[in-house]
C-alpha cells in the first residue's frame, strides 16, 4: 500500500496546479483523464467556474480554524479527483481552503484514472467515487480517509437510491443545489469529527 501512495505522491499536484490543469485542457476542448466525450467536457466546464466561485466566496468556520490549528505534526492530504466530478468541484475548495489553515498540512491532488492502483486502495462501496482524501502522517502511513461526499450529502444519496433505485438527473441537481445552500458547512463538521478522533 505505502508504495502505491508514494508512487502516487511523485506525480501529485497541488491545488494550483490541478485548477492550472483543468483550464488547460478545457481551453483545448478536453477533460482530464483519458476518456474523452463532449459531456465530460461540459461538466469540467461547469465545475471550472463553480470552483473559481468557491475559491472566492468559500468561509471557514472559526472552529473549523481552531480544530486543524491543533494538528501539530506534518500530515499531506492526498485527494483522488478528476476535473469532471462534480463533488470535487464542490469539496475540493473547501478542503483546499481548511488545508491553507495550517502550514503543517500539504494538498496533494492525483488523478483518479492515472492512478489505477491508488483508487482501488480507498474504494467506497466497492466503487471508485471520489473525491476521495488520504490523510497521511510525515511517514506517509495512512491517518483518515474521508470522501466522496459530506456526510449530510451521502445521507441524501444513500435515502434516495433506497426510495428510487438510481441516482438520476433530477436528483444530481437537487444535490448541487443543496451544495451551494450548504457552502462547505457539512464538509467542516465532517473534518472537525475526523480529525479530533485522529488527535485524540
Amino acid at each position: 500500500m505505502k508504495k502505491i501512495i508514494e508512487k502516487s505522491l511523485e506525480n501529485a499536484l497541488s491545488y494550483i496546479e490541478y485548477r492550472g490543469l483543468v483550464s488547460n485542457l478545457l481551453a483545448e476542448g478536453k477533460a482530464t483523464g483519458p476518456n474523452q466525450s463532449e459531456d465530460l467536457t461540459n461538466y469540467s466546464l461547469l465545475n471550472d467556474k463553480r470552483m473559481k466561485r468557491l475559491d472566492k466566496t468559500i468561509k471557514i468556520s472559526e472552529e473549523t480554524i481552531a480544530e486543524m490549528q491543533e494538528i501539530n505534526e506534518p500530515q499531506t492530504w492526498l485527494v483522488i479527483a478528476e476535473g469532471w466530478c462534480g463533488d470535487a468541484a464542490q469539496n475540493l475548495p473547501v478542503i483546499n481552503k481548511i488545508a491553507e489553515k495550517n502550514d503543517l498540512i500539504t494538498l496533494k491532488l492525483a488523478l483518479r484514472d492515472e492512478n489505477e492502483d491508488l483508487m482501488n486502495l480507498f474504494l467506497t462501496n466497492g466503487g471508485k467515487s471520489i473525491p476521495k482524501l488520504i490523510a497521511l502522517d510525515k511517514n506517509n502511513n495512512v491517518i483518515n480517509t474521508w470522501g466522496p461526499r459530506p456526510s449530510e450529502a451521502t445521507k441524501m444519496v444513500a435515502d434516495y437510491k433506497a426510495e428510487h433505485g438510481v441516482i438520476d438527473a433530477q436528483f444530481k441537481q437537487d444535490l448541487q443545489v443543496w451544495y451551494n445552500k450548504n457552502k462547505g458547512q457539512s464538509l467542516q463538521e465532517d473534518f472537525i469529527k475526523l480529525f479530533k478522533k485522529s488527535l485524540a
